[in-house]
């Protein structure tokens, strides 16, 4: 069996649909009927790693759009037959939705968050498309609602499947010294909010943190927030921190590099997230990783991280006092890994995905 991925990104790539793709195109390649599986991304920004065994990874295609019709044409020419398409992204199916007309084989959509919560605008062609799709991969029971809410699509061809944490790269630990001096973290109480600071994206909850802080510190008067990430918006949350004169109770660290990701998780007392724009909210299952207390919003698929609060706390975004006790409780908390996060282990992850591909092989082979 041979599957085509039309893909936004994956290896080489920075976010969580990225490190959802990536984790799709590993697990695809250790499905035991399937022999290739021919990735075409529309991005490739950093730089190169190793990929899995299997994966051919089309870089062509990433140079711009005109480069990715002639990367699928190139590939269609010399490699004519496919047995399964998966489209990563809604954007890309009018393309899925090509293939499938001229090669007849079924396809396989992708669904994250904000891309799939209202319809297109302006493409009423991606609209169309969507008829095309035989199975849909949705990441979080939010997402699902928000689009079979609009899509002409039925909800018996959905499937969730959540993103996976790998366990043995994460795991309980001391706090590290190093990034504590390096942060000015010594003898503080730390809650932490990772994410891009991008001002189009104000919706992880960096705003209703900082201005519940001065409450907080009557509380707990060497609390310290701490903001991971870079973008545009990170100069508005600075001046917010001064304007709020919190500033020193507040510490940007800027890009997060990979390989210290899970020491500055474990640099938290609490993980704190009252997003109202996730798709999913993979940083919690990073966090409970490393037996960080979190807490995470109501209001999007962070429910869906924390298994509607059964591995962490719900908290309404704009219910700022809940927020505040839902904190103090959480610093009183106990570190652990908690009890069930093994549900979205790479290995469950794993299976799930091949139970689809199943469903939808045995299916086509049945219209056949």
């Amino acid at each position: 069996m041979r599957i085509l991925a039309l893909i936004t990104d994956a290896f080489r790539g920075y976010g969580g649909i990225a490190l959802y793709n990536r984790d799709v195109l590993t697990a695809l390649c250790q499905h035991p009927e399937i022999t290739e599986v021919v990735a075409v991304p529309r991005s490739i920004p950093n730089v190169k790693e190793s990929l899995p065994a299997k994966l051919e990874y089309v870089d062509i295609s990433a140079r711009g759009k005109f480069f990715y019709l002639y990367a699928l044409l190139r590939l269609l020419v010399r490699q004519n037959r496919f047995d399964v398409i998966l489209c990563s992204h809604i954007n890309l199916m009018p393309v899925a939705w090509l293939l499938k007309k001229m090669f007849q084989v079924p396809v396989i959509l992708e669904i994250y968050g904000i891309d799939a919560w209202s319809p297109p605008v302006g493409r009423k062609i991606t609209r169309m498309a969507l008829g095309a799709a035989d199975e849909v991969i949705c990441i979080s029971s939010y997402t699902r609602k928000l689009f079979f809410a609009w899509s002409s699509l039925s909800e018996r061809i959905c499937t969730l499947l959540p993103n996976a944490i790998h366990l043995d790269q994460y795991g309980e630990g001391e706090k590290s010294q190093r990034l504590i001096a390096r942060y000015g973290l010594a003898d503080r109480r730390v809650l932490l909010t990772l994410g891009r600071l991008v001002s189009r994206e104000r919706a992880k909850g960096f705003d209703e943190i900082l201005e519940l802080l001065p409450a907080l510190i009557q509380d707990e008067p060497d609390i310290c927030y701490v903001i991971a990430g870079e973008g545009d918006y990170r100069s508005e949350l600075e001046a917010k921190a001064k304007s709020l004169k919190v500033e020193n109770h507040v510490v940007f660290t800027g890009m997060v590099n990979e390989e210290e990701k899970a020491d500055l998780y474990r640099l938290a007392d609490v993980y704190v997230m009252p997003s109202r724009g996730e798709g999913f909210g993979f940083v919690f299952l990073e966090a409970m990783a490393c037996g960080i207390p979190v807490i995470a919003s109501i209001a999007d698929g962070s429910c869906d991280a924390v298994r509607d609060g059964k591995l962490g706390i719900l908290v309404d975004p704009d219910d700022s006092e809940g927020i505040r006790q839902a904190i103090l409780k959480s610093l009183k908390l106990p570190r652990g890994i908690p009890t069930g996060l093994e549900y979205f282990s790479f290995s469950s992850f794993t299976r799930k995905l091949h139970a689809i591909i199943d469903k939808v092989t045995e299916g086509a082979g049945q219209r056949l």
